[in-house]
């Protein structure tokens, strides 16, 4: 029987999000696997798996909210914003840094927001990553980008913070495409130094929490028991963020076919209408770009058979 479903993995530093993906491959033994957003290799967290036809859902996921906890240090910069990268800039002196400080640059920073992606991402400028730029030695013009700051939240109770070189905790939560590196970059340049990111988890993906995750190793343990079903979630997990319209009897050839529909009120909404039969996804709509009233497939995701998993 097909494997599908999304998983909720907890991605181990020292990993790259393919390692991940190759791995489940041979531990799941099916090629159809997918990740939700690239963690870079030393950051730990909540990385969504897609796995069978849930790979059609992948996107959706990427573009939800993500929850991260970093750890901010004032007092030099790296050339890749976080602490893996070579010292560019260092300000030695003794700094006092308040509380109410912090939570006023936090506010500056807190809405939408204008970021300019680091050298070392994978970001591509005329078909090539910044990373291969960077490596080269080769200076290019990174493209502004702006990104969504839901809020920004100090962990840590101190008053004040003193010393040649302070260390903060944060939690953030933010819209896809943000850099959180770059954010604590943000933050030093706000408060007056150099400053670079030096722990980052994400705790949040979406709906995925870090108590919804399993380990590479406890997948395997799933699998080899026979019971990974029953930490997967089903395709229409990856889709609440949409509504739901359960489709008539008269519009099952055309939905099977993935033929252009009258348009539905509920678009009005989000954009897009998750139409379901029994109470299973079969498709994704959206208004149709040239008729008014009319509504087109963006993903056809297939009826639900009896040996599905």
């Amino acid at each position: 029987m097909a494997l599908n479903g999304i998983l909720p993995l907890w991605k181990e530093k020292g990993m790259t999000s393919h390692d991940c993906v190759f791995k489940l491959r041979k531990i799941l033994q099916t090629k159809k696997v997918g990740h939700t957003g690239t963690l870079d290799p030393e950051v730990d967290g909540v990385l969504p798996i897609c796995i069978g036809n849930t790979t059609k859902v992948a996107e959706y996921i990427t573009d939800q909210g993500k929850t991260y906890e970093a750890e901010v240090t004032i007092g030099y910069s790296t050339e890749t914003e976080d602490a893996t990268g070579e010292t560019v800039d260092t300000d030695l002196s003794e700094k006092l840094i308040t509380r109410q400080q912090i939570a006023e640059v936090f506010l500056q920073l807190t809405g939408n927001i204008k970021q300019i992606p680091p050298m070392y991402s994978a970001v591509k400028v005329n078909g090539k990553k910044l990373y291969e730029y960077a490596r080269q030695g080769i200076a290019v013009e990174r493209p502004e980008r702006t990104v969504r700051i839901d809020s920004i939240e100090l962990l840590d109770d101190d008053l004040q913070w003193t010393g040649q070189q302070i260390k903060f905790n944060i939690r953030i939560r933010c819209g896809k495409g943000t850099y959180i590196r770059t954010l604590a970059v943000q933050i030093g340049e706000a408060l007056g130094f150099p400053a670079h990111m030096s722990r980052l988890t994400r705790t949040e993906s979406g709906k995925f929490a870090k108590k919804d995750c399993v380990t590479l190793a406890e997948v395997a343990e799933l699998a080899q028991n026979g019971v990974i079903g029953d930490i997967l979630k089903p395709l229409s997990y990856g889709l609440e963020v949409f509504p739901f319209m359960e489709i008539e009897p008269k519009q099952i050839f055309a939905v099977k076919n993935g033929q252009v529909l009258a348009r539905h009120a509920i678009l009005d909404q989000m954009g897009f209408v998750v139409l379901t039969y029994q109470g299973q996804p079969v498709a994704l709509y959206k208004n149709h770009p040239e008729k008014a009233d009319k509504m087109k497939p963006e993903k056809m995701f297939g009826f639900p058979t009896a040996d599905e998993v």
